[in-house]
């Protein structure tokens, strides 16, 4: 009597074999990307970073390099333009939460009530981002604060019958006038952003406050406001970080420290101490001081917003 045998499952198990295969492929393509990502952020952020704490607890004379633990932040502290860079950069803050913050917001309410052009509108509102930095702000410089009246400011400020200023040659008004500067140059990505989020909020919600009776007003502060306050808190949040980080403007619109040290900011003293007076050990210190005051700001604001959520 013949013996039927089944045959071997060889197709099912080559099957399942190249799945495996080409699953093993695809995990090392991204594990490799990842890795070479992981890779470049430790060398190019990482390592300075780690390089630069070392450093502020070192001193270099001749080439040769000793320990000299909290002497360079102590140093650093003593020094009176530490205390006025601090107070202009605090300062230059305060105003881009005012001015800077607020005016993208608004403008983004606004151009949302557009029913026409709304793409060139947008494209027109973004096109100071795409300017280089300082060809943006040689502009303002030479362009629009020339303190002669042929400046732009001065121009409309004369036809208005109004003071001319000197703006970037007053103590007064260079903070105000590099917090304009900034804002114009900065505040198309800000738009854009609360665009979106204005275009998420559902539509019913302002009927009902127009049946209500709210005026534009208040559909802003009780329909506008609550629903895009975490995109608010966010950018905000963003907004001091990168305004504490104050450096181009003053280096190109008031030539680095301005009048009586009007512009002085703490990057810009960093970068006076690391390249001017050749204290990389005092730039340093320095550093690792704004990366603490910055991180305080970034745990404060991750303890509220997750206080918020829960």
């Amino acid at each position: 009597m013949a013996v039927i045998t089944a045959p071997a499952p060889v197709k099912a198990e080559a099957g399942v074999s190249s799945k495996t295969n080409r699953k093993l492929r695809d995990n090392l393509t991204g594990h490799a990307f990842l890795i070479g990502a992981v890779v470049c952020f430790g060398v190019f952020m990482w390592f300075p970073m780690i390089r630069g704490i070392v450093m502020s607890f070192q001193r270099t004379r001749r080439g040769v390099t000793s320990w000299v633990g909290w002497d360079n932040y102590l140093r650093i502290v003593e020094d009176p333009s530490f205390w006025v860079a601090w107070k202009n950069t605090f300062y230059f803050t305060g105003l881009a939460l005012v001015v800077g913050f607020a005016v993208p917001f608004f403008v983004a309410i606004l151009l949302n009530e557009f029913r026409h052009a709304k793409g060139y509108l947008r494209v027109l509102v973004y096109l100071p981002v795409m300017l280089p930095p300082a060809s943006a702000l040689y502009l303002f410089k030479y362009y629009a604060y020339d303190p002669s009246e042929a400046g732009l400011f001065n121009a409309v400020l004369k036809f208005l019958h109004l003071p001319t200023s000197e703006w970037m040659q007053s103590p007064t008004m260079t903070m105000p006038a590099m917090v304009l500067a900034s804002t114009w140059m900065n505040m198309g990505g800000a738009v854009l952003i609360y665009l979106a989020a204005l275009q998420g909020i559902p539509g019913d919600l302002y009927e009902a406050a127009e049946l209500d009776g709210a005026g534009l007003w208040k559909r802003i502060w009780h329909v506008t406001i609550p629903q895009t306050r975490l995109i608010l808190a966010l950018l905000a949040m963003m907004q001091i970080v990168a305004t504490m980080q104050l450096f181009i403007e003053p280096l190109i619109l008031a030539n680095g420290a301005g009048t009586q040290d009007s512009a002085t900011s703490v990057a810009y003293l960093i970068y006076q101490h690391g390249f001017f007076q050749n204290d990389l050990n005092g730039a340093a210190a320095l550093g690792v001081i704004m990366l603490l005051v910055l991180a305080a700001f970034s745990a404060v604001y991750l303890r509220l917003s997750t206080r918020d959520d829960s």
